[in-house]
């Protein structure tokens, strides 16, 4: 993007906010956690995000287009790509665009679960790694040494979140609370745009897996407690979705999100406060989503048939 002359802010504020992305759209590894946790399919949760996803892709898309639209000389137009030469540029991206036909399309066509569609397209990349990668016996031991270290990481996380959900139950603080929250006669939406906010604010500072299964035990209760005119299996999938985009949020929002300092520490010739100016249009995105979601939950569900 700084080749083809993108300024510094637009550059590293579309990183940063697409980096976001594989939070959510599937096959995404914190929802299968959540969904394991709240005791939910997979798939049904994979499904929901279809829509949340697309709209986060057009909302990004309308953000570029309007700073172009702005600040033209950030955004210098490139040259047009005639047909051929899109095809020829796109040859690369075939092996992708097939795995993850196989995976999800398998997924939503009911030939394999989500597990073992894990296991399918580990099998597709691990084949595609030899023969177009140049994969030998010393990057396969690799391959499976970084495998162990990350799955016993996450297992860890998991370990520590249940000891930590043991700890809660017998010290009834998620009961107390709920019961607290029900005597409040609170309006239910008013709830749940209370929980989001805590979301992006623990997003700005936390690890997002780590951070979503150590309030996960805290506010699921609460939610359940709530009359929210949907059945249980419906309100874990929407409030899934919606606490997945606040984390989002939380990791682009100025002045501490995680992802400003990780893309800024790559460019080091932007300032800081480039990144924060480039960033603010997906902000305001994400937060319109958010609302529009908490406004009309079906657009979450209704892909899902979940009753």
């Amino acid at each position: 993007m700084r080749r083809h002359g993108y300024s510094g802010a637009l550059a590293t504020g579309t990183l940063a906010a697409g980096g976001t992305l594989g939070i959510l759209i599937p096959p995404s590894v914190i929802l299968v956690i959540y969904a394991i946790y709240t005791e939910q399919s997979i798939g049904n949760l994979f499904i929901a995000a279809i829509v949340p996803g697309f709209l986060a892709v057009v909302g990004y898309m309308a953000v570029i287009w309007i700073y172009a639209r702005i600040w033209p000389a950030e955004a210098p137009a490139a040259g047009r790509f005639v047909l051929v030469r899109r095809l020829r540029d796109s040859r690369d991206m075939w092996p992708t665009a097939i795995i993850f036909a196989v995976v999800v399309g398998g997924i939503y066509g009911g030939w394999f679960s989500p597990t073992e569609a894990s296991a399918i397209g580990a099998f597709c990349v691990g084949l595609l790694a030899v023969i177009l990668g140049g994969m030998r016996w010393q990057g396969f031991c690799e391959a499976i040494l970084r495998t162990g270290l990350n799955t016993a990481f996450i297992f860890l996380i998991l370990l520590g979140a249940e000891l930590f959900s043991a700890a809660l139950a017998l010290s009834r603080v998620p009961s107390e609370l709920s019961a607290q929250v029900a005597a409040l006669d609170a309006p239910p939406l008013l709830v749940i745009a209370f929980i989001l906010a805590i979301y992006l604010v623990l997003g700005c500072v936390l690890e997002s897996l780590a951070m979503v299964l150590l309030t996960l035990p805290v506010f699921i209760p609460v939610v359940l407690s709530l009359d929210l005119g949907m059945s249980d299996p419906q309100a874990m999938i929407w409030f899934g979705i919606l606490v997945l985009i606040s984390v989002e949020v939380g990791m682009i929002s100025p002045p501490f999100g995680l992802n400003l300092f990780v893309i800024n520490n790559m460019a080091r010739d932007v300032p800081m406060g480039q990144t924060y100016k480039g960033v603010m249009g997906f902000c305001v995105s994400d937060a319109a989503r958010l609302v529009l979601l908490v406004a009309a939950p079906g657009l979450c569900l209704w892909l899902t048939g979940v009753q």
